[in-house]
């Protein structure tokens, strides 16, 4: 059996923590036993390890998560690259041409599908190697696992079995999305289960899917065709049209963390970063970013989150509106974390003449690097704040430490690796201030450091 992890959507639910390029998976806010501070992905992927599944294991995900995702899991994880983000029937895709074409994978394969952050116990995971033998047994086209409700939810989509039951799998009828509570209780009675987004194929099942509707099952001209495919969810597009389907009862502890109000409920502490909470905030949590303290007195029920990207305060029942009213925002993210380190943006300036500055505090990890680059729009000025680094500018190398500032002007090439922990700070200049204006000429140090030496001798 082969995993896949979804790692997707835009960031909106926890807002202002959760952005583009920083959903809510990578949020580190959820405390391990030894009272470690680690995010939903972190967590998952340690539970896969302790079950053995994580060698066995790829992440789906997008081009702006790569580094968040290499950050906090390393850079050995196998990773699966959207082209662009469209929706889960096209990363399934590409995953299952991924692994036909370039892994060589069987067609009698189990391939299992995830969300990436599940907040479940590790018997969970046990379940989930049981969908192999559920599809063997039924010969059904899909398995999925169902949660046993616990309470009439209005939220989650149902999976309605049929009366007819065989062995330990259900026989699903059809499926009902986000039914009202009146409706929720009807259907449980009909023992329905929660669909919590877990299910398994043979991957002959996606190839042949891929084959009739014209598309290359090769990876590489997939890639190239990427934007050709329906932009639409795995569920609406394969699973509700799918008449052979089972479902493995779960009946454990299982709860999507989508929301301010289902997070802040599984968090061992009311408080992260500076403030202060009088004792008759009952029931509020207070997560705090910034460098400047936060004050709250006698407020109950509450969320208030504030990050570079802006500041929430909200009562906790009333939090899910803010996808909504967020999508009307257009600003760029103002941090976020890197397979080098992180950066957070201080100051955005535009003028009249078409000229933009922006400021960025940046840290970069010991022994990590930033590539050896250069930008076609505009100049840079480093000033070294804390540690001791490497430096290399047009193929010249020098150690920059504290104190140091280093000019870098339209279409130099340049690049750092920190020998210490290092921070600087950054100040753009020019008329377009984009994250993409990057030329990557090496990523690794290795690469550069052999490059400049060869260039010497």
């Amino acid at each position: 059996m082969k995993l896949v992890l979804l790692s997707g959507g835009s960031g909106k639910r926890l807002w202002p923590l959760s952005n583009d390029a920083r959903s809510k998976q990578f949020l580190k806010v959820l405390e391990d036993d030894d009272h470690n501070v680690k995010s939903m992905v972190q967590r998952v992927w340690g539970q896969l390890n302790r079950v053995n599944l994580a060698e066995s294991t790829i992440i789906a995900t997008s081009k702006t998560q790569v580094d968040m995702i290499q950050n906090q899991l390393g850079q050995k994880v196998n990773l699966v690259i959207e082209p662009n983000r469209r929706d889960t029937f096209p990363a399934i895709s590409l995953v299952a041409s991924y692994l036909y074409s370039i892994k060589n994978v069987s067609l009698d394969e189990t391939i299992a599908i995830l969300p990436v952050d599940p907040y479940v116990q590790d018997a969970f995971f046990e379940q989930v190697t049981q969908l192999d033998q559920a599809l063997k047994q039924s010969k059904a086209d899909i398995a999925l696992i169902g949660v046993t409700p616990t309470y009439p939810s209005s939220k989650y989509g149902y999976m309605i079995p049929s009366e007819s039951q065989q062995q330990d799998y259900l026989t699903i009828q059809r499926f009902t999305e986000k039914p009202t509570e009146e409706e929720a209780e009807k259907l449980i009675a009909h023992q329905a289960l929660w669909n919590c987004g877990v299910f398994a194929f043979k991957l002959g099942f996606m190839i042949q899917i891929l084959e009739e509707r014209g598309f290359p099952v090769h990876y590489d001209e997939l890639v190239a065709q990427y934007d050709k495919l329906p932009k639409i969810s795995f569920d609406y597009e394969i699973v509700e049209k799918t008449e052979h389907i089972v479902a493995l009862p779960y009946n454990g502890y299982w709860k999507d963390l989508g929301t301010w109000r289902t997070l802040t409920e599984e968090m061992r502490t009311s408080q992260m970063g500076k403030g202060i909470m009088t004792d008759d905030c009952e029931q509020t949590h207070l997560i705090n970013e910034l460098d400047i303290p936060i004050t709250l007195i006698g407020v109950s029920n509450v969320i208030v989150a504030a990050s570079p990207d802006g500041i929430l305060v909200a009562d906790k029942e009333k939090s899910p509106l803010i996808k909504e009213i967020v999508g009307q925002y257009e600003n760029r993210p103002m941090y976020e974390e890197r397979r080098w380190g992180w950066y957070k943006v201080l100051d955005h300036l535009k003028t009249d003449e078409n000229y933009e500055v922006l400021t960025k505090r940046i840290g970069v990890k010991a022994g990590k690097n930033l590539s050896y680059q250069y930008h076609l729009h505009r100049s840079e000025v480093w000033t070294v704040i804390k540690g001791e680094g490497v430096f290399v500018q047009n193929d010249k190398l020098r150690v920059v430490r504290t104190g140091d500032v280093l000019e870098i002007p339209v279409g130099h090439k340049h690049g750092l690796k920190a020998v210490t922990d290092l921070e600087m700070i950054e100040v753009q200049t020019g008329p377009q201030l984009i994250e993409e204006d990057i030329v990557r000429v090496f990523m690794s140090w290795d690469e550069i450091e052999n490059y400049c030496y060869s260039l010497v001798e």
